[in-house]
């Protein structure tokens, strides 16, 4: 997958398509991600000592991970990365924009 848990991501399809924001989840077997802000669904909730009259709360829902762009940190633009494999060392993503190494720390 392109994109890893806390990565800023844009939105390139669908109704929220522009908006950014974090990841939150990444489901890998089904392709999905969640992301911070984005894509709220209502969620109705039963009667319990919680929530006497019981509620509906808004929350995230996940979506196609091929619907998200990683932003660079570098340059600020979306962008697909490309991994490298430079001599001896571990594999790092790079922004194809910039040719930077994109890495949020978390």
């Amino acid at each position: 997958m392109h994109v890893r848990k806390n990565d800023i991501v844009q939105l390139i399809a669908g109704e929220d398509s522009g908006k950014q924001g974090k990841i939150i989840r990444i489901d890998r077997d089904r392709e999905r991600v969640v992301v911070q802000g984005v894509n709220f669904v209502w969620k109705h909730l039963r009667r319990s000592q919680e929530y006497p009259h019981g509620a509906r709360i808004q929350k995230e829902a996940s979506v196609r991970a091929s619907r998200v762009m990683l932003v660079c940190p570098n340059c600020n633009k979306p962008t697909r990365p490309k991994v490298d494999h430079p001599e001896g060392k571990a594999k790092i993503r790079v922004c194809r924009r910039c040719k930077k190494e994109v890495s949020y720390n978390a």
